[in-house]
């Protein structure tokens, strides 16, 4: 046994299998986070000293969770089989009866230890039909389906499965020592029944997954790794599957979730000491925003309205440009054939008016650029090769000329549609319109323009500390930037905001707040109420709104506890920034208005990346790193200098006064320190340049 196997107590790490009970995440709807969750918990043995040696994902189907179970367990021979989902009331969760089918034993004494202390979180955890039993030498436990449910039932029970498989490998030395140790403290009456929080003393009472799950690795049959992305039937890679969240066999573990009509926040020493949500990248976060964000409906909307909105429908021209044949010089309209020499002039033809008489031979109209070609004219000569041989009236009229340079057929004349033909598309779907597209739209006659809708934006602010920028300042009182400076952000992009003011650190003032705002709201914007503090209740208020929150913490600095939720069954987003000033400005930079983007129509909705030249030497951080700089350009060197705003504190939002682009930093490693004067890095443009 190598010895990264075995733990602290000197036993071996028990081999285990995940499997996932879920149709959704077995069709790859859904984002099967459970055991990815009960995975990464495993195997940085924070809660088991145990290897996930296979896991699996089946529908909810008896036949198939059982061939599974009894697989692993008789041929693999497994210590450990853990189960999530389909333990509820749905008619197709099915997991504890076929569980129940496979089993030999049954081990009420891991049921009732999981129920008890579930109870504890919530009444509704009655709800939750959980079987534990031993088939062979395998212990079996089935979990719940979501998330935070099944870690607090695997940390609930976790305490007796080291001494559980000792007894089932009939391990007669561990076996011993347990028992010596218990029988060495005499006869005890609890007070209480020591839950998994309890004995595992190395984790707070709702310790939470914080690590990443590790990129492309996949646990194939014979315990592997493999890279790729795989999307077969079976065993699986950790990529686009969220258990727990799905609609049909899942909704039902909701329950273990903590619904604030019921949970009493009071209770503060008994709040998380680490966040439950697990660590995504940046990468990983922008694409779940992009891939939840879509175009909303089109709308029909006047030509002086359109300006930098994006087109829902293709254009196309009613009418050729121009509509006659024009003149693109100021000069003669002549018959080529006459070649050079002296022409009398018949009269003029002027731009916006209809030339009266025809062109004959030895004849010409005097014609300015723009103007429509008289009939019987067919070349247009420049007043530059001609000469005035004769005039009337002071100057006034021109009686002949004499054409020096001989001119060609077709000369200097736009023909009918030469600019754009009838019915030609002049501007596509998508496409935003500026001011020439504004221009192009007029020439046309499209009065009337069909453009993607801009979403409604509302911005909220959360803290009893806040007050308005006018108030004067009490006693433990701060004012609010943060709303102020996210509107205007907005308002720069040109999206239409909702200031949905101030909501106190309440369940109830933070809920009616939301409920109001989505009635009128497309996205809903927050700042404050997202981190670790006992009123910092935003993530936990969105249960109680339905809401499917995708991710609560993200791998950067700053905005690590951003959150990001849809409601209303996906059609309102809701992002909830840092309370940080310059946590929410990176955040709505790096999330926010791509997704607005995306909404309005916008085909590329990222924002804009360039190559910069960092000025001075930075430190980087364990986090990769959004760095506030202000980008200059020399007039020798095409790739522009970052020159650092200064200290990079989260609070402090001075460091983003004049900055107009954030480099992307790279985390700290062993290897990599600092980031030399000269060096080039990414730089995401914020501002004017």
């Amino acid at each position: 046994m190598d010895s990264s196997d075995a733990g602290p107590d000197k036993r071996p790490a028990i081999h285990i299998g995940i499997l996932t009970v879920s149709d959704r995440c077995f069709r790859n709807e859904a984002i099967d986070e459970s055991s990815k969750n009960l995975y990464t918990l495993i195997q940085d043995k924070r809660i088991l000293q145990g290897n996930v040696v296979v896991t699996k994902i089946v529908p909810d189907e008896g036949d198939q969770i059982k061939s599974t179970l009894v697989e692993w367990s008789d041929q693999r021979g497994l210590s450990l089989i853990l189960t999530t989902g389909g333990t509820g009331f749905s008619p197709r969760d099915v997991t504890p009866e076929a569980t129940k089918a496979v089993l030999e034993k049954e081990a009420l004494g891991m049921t009732l230890a999981m129920l008890k202390q579930s109870l504890e979180v919530t009444p509704l955890a009655m709800l939750s039909r959980l079987v534990c039993g031993i088939r062979g030498r395998t212990l079996i436990i089935n979990l719940p389906g979501s998330v935070k449910a099944s870690e607090e039932c695997l940390r609930f029970v976790c305490p007796g499965i080291p001494h559980a498989i000792d007894l089932l490998k009939d391990k007669t030395e561990e076996i011993q020592t347990t028992h010596s140790s218990l029988q060495s403290r005499g006869v005890e009456i609890p007070t209480s029944f020591k839950s998994g929080h309890a004995a595992q003393k190395d984790h707070g009472r709702h310790p939470g997954h914080h690590h990443d799950f590790p990129e492309g690795r996949y646990l194939g049959d014979h315990g592997q790794h493999h890279h790729g992305h795989h999307h077969h039937h079976g065993e699986h890679q950790y990529k686009h599957h969220h258990h727990g969240e799905n609609k049909h066999g899942h909704d039902h573990d909701r329950h273990h979730h903590h619904h604030h009509g019921n949970h009493d926040i009071s209770r503060v020493a008994y709040r998380p000491r680490k966040s439950t949500y697990p660590m995504i990248s940046v990468d990983e976060a922008l694409r779940i925003v992009l891939e939840h964000a879509q175009p909303l409906g089109a709308e029909e909307i006047g030509l002086r309205e359109c300006l930098c909105r994006f087109l829902a429908d293709d254009v196309h021209a009613i009418d050729p440009l121009p509509p006659f044949p024009a003149s693109v010089k100021d000069g003669y309209a002549v018959i080529a054939a006459d070649g050079a020499g002296n022409r009398l002039v018949l009269g003029d033809s002027t731009a916006g008016s209809v030339p009266k008489g025809v062109v004959t031979s030895g004849f010409c109209v005097r014609i300015n650029t723009g103007a429509p070609l008289p009939v019987g004219a067919d070349s247009v000569v420049q007043v530059e090769d001609t000469i005035l041989v004769k005039e009337e009236d002071d100057g006034r009229t021109e009686v002949e000329i004499k054409i020096m340079v001989a001119p060609k057929r077709g000369q200097d004349i736009r023909p009918v549609g030469s600019d754009i033909a009838k019915g030609e598309k002049v501007l596509e779907k998508s496409q935003k319109i500026g001011p020439s597209e504004l221009g192009i739209l007029a020439t046309v006659g499209a009065a009337r323009v069909t453009c993607y809708r801009l979403p409604v934006v509302g911005v909220m602010s959360t803290g009893n500390e806040l007050v308005e920028p006018d108030e004067a300042l009490q006693e433990g009182k701060i004012r609010d930037s943060n709303r102020t400076t996210l509107i205007a952000q907005l308002l720069e992009h040109g999206f239409p905001v909702v200031d949905l003011g101030v909501a106190d650190d309440t369940v109830e003032a933070l809920l009616t707040k939301l409920t109001e705002s989505l009635r009128k709201c497309d996205v809903i914007v927050t700042s404050g109420g997202v981190s670790m503090g006992d009123k910092d209740l935003l993530k936990h208020v969105l249960t109680d709104l339905n809401a499917d929150l995708k991710f609560g913490r993200v791998f950067m600095k700053p905005g690590k506890p951003t959150a990001f939720a849809t409601l209303d069954e996906g059609r309102k987003l809701f992002f909830g920034l840092p309370g940080n000033p310059v946590s929410a400005v990176v955040t709505c930079n790096l999330y926010v208005i791509p997704a607005l983007n995306k909404m309005a129509g916008n085909p590329s909705p990222k924002r804009t990346m360039i190559r910069a030249r960092i000025a001075d030497k930075i430190h980087l951080d364990p986090r990769p790193e959004y760095h506030r700089a202000l980008l200059t350009w020399h007039p020798d060197d095409p790739i522009p200098q970052a020159i650092s705003t200064g200290n990079q504190m989260s609070s402090r939002l001075l460091s983003m006064r004049t900055a107009n682009a954030l480099l992307v930093l790279p985390p700290k490693t062993e290897v990599l320190q600092t980031i030399e004067s000269g060096a080039l890095v990414d730089a995401m443009i914020i501002g004017r340049l």
